[in-house]
């Protein structure tokens, strides 16, 4: 298949292009710049600024047709502006680009948090969601649960001596993180698989869900360190959204920081799972697995090869 990829340099677009090749795809990145020798030499690379305009975007590609549009792109903050410049613009750029170039598939990665959006890049996926099912094209939307990365944002505060953070007691929330290698292979082989034609497809990585207790504990494990946990209550985390809330009515900057509270916040208190429809409540057992790379293995691989995570972007949850 001709695939037209979008994000492939990002998290979970790499894993994804890594998947496509080893099918055997032919596969063009749009990138905002040409990536030097470490990019894969198979792959084509086209500059594309996928927030000017669909007819920008369309001019990009110099009428090129392709089989399949793979769009692994996401806001980097989260913010409101951001988000409905990334999660929604862009995304509406690309499908009409998609419907000019007789593309038969649309795969979308979304995010399992969309279920219950309280924040402004999760209602922008959504309506973004809404009009690729809407269009005239096959569509698959692929809703993964946690990323590694995202979950990997103390290691260097647990070299340095420091405590783990928990919200409340470490419970009150779990997931199913699945590796950017297991998510790439998911969402490579939604293109031959008619079972994932027209589906919206929630989806974690091997194992139990995990709870922030169990990250803690087995961290402390692998580094040989007797557990050692500070207790934080939601509450806290409401307090310093509104109050920097307050303050960011005067500071444009301090209002930036009050939305990545607010996302901080709902992190602290959602899980990353399926919600059951019925009770309201999120249900491990209900939740998709998929993959062999377990978060456990990856802190192994980590804490072994005293490696640093380069977070970017993550580091905001």
């Amino acid at each position: 298949m001709k695939v037209l990829l979008f994000g492939g340099t990002g998290t979970a677009g790499s894993g994804t292009l890594k998947a496509l090749l080893a099918l055997g795809h032919d596969v063009t990145c749009a990138v905002r710049t040409l990536q030097n020798d470490d990019f894969p030499t198979k792959t084509k690379q086209v500059v594309a600024d996928v927030a000017s305009s669909a007819n920008n975007l369309q001019h990009a590609f110099n009428g090129a047709q392709f089989d399949v549009v793979i769009s692994c792109l996401a806001s980097r903050t989260g913010n409101t502006k951001d988000a409905w410049a990334i999660d929604h613009l862009a995304h509406l750029n690309i499908l009409a680009l998609a419907e000019n170039s007789g593309v038969s598939h649309f795969i979308l990665l979304s995010a399992i948090c969309v279920q219950k959006p309280e924040l402004p890049f999760q209602h922008a996926k959504l309506e973004f969601e809404n009009a690729l099912i809407g269009s005239d094209l096959n569509y698959t939307i692929v809703r993964p649960t946690a990323f590694f990365k995202s979950l990997s944002g103390q290691i260097e505060r647990l070299r340095a001596g420091k405590p783990f953070l928990v919200f409340g007691d470490g419970t009150l929330t779990s997931c199913k993180p699945i590796s950017d290698d297991d998510l790439g292979k998911f969402i490579a082989h939604c293109i031959e698989n008619s079972a994932c034609v027209n589906k919206v497809l929630p989806v974690g990585g091997p194992g139990k869900a995990v709870t922030p207790l169990d990250q803690g504990n087995e961290l402390f494990r692998l580094m040989g360190k007797k557990p050692k946990f500070k207790h934080v209550p939601i509450a806290m985390m409401s307090v310093i959204y509104q109050a920097l809330k307050f303050v960011g009515i005067f500071n444009a900057k301090v209002a930036e920081k009050a939305e990545l509270a607010c996302i901080g916040r709902y992190y602290a208190r959602e899980s990353m799972l399926v919600m059951d429809p019925e009770t309201g409540c999120y249900d491990a057992e209900i939740t998709p697995s998929t993959g062999t790379e377990t978060l456990f293995d990856f802190y192994a691989s980590v804490i072994a090869n005293d490696a640093t995570i380069e977070r970017g972007d993550h580091s905001v949850f």
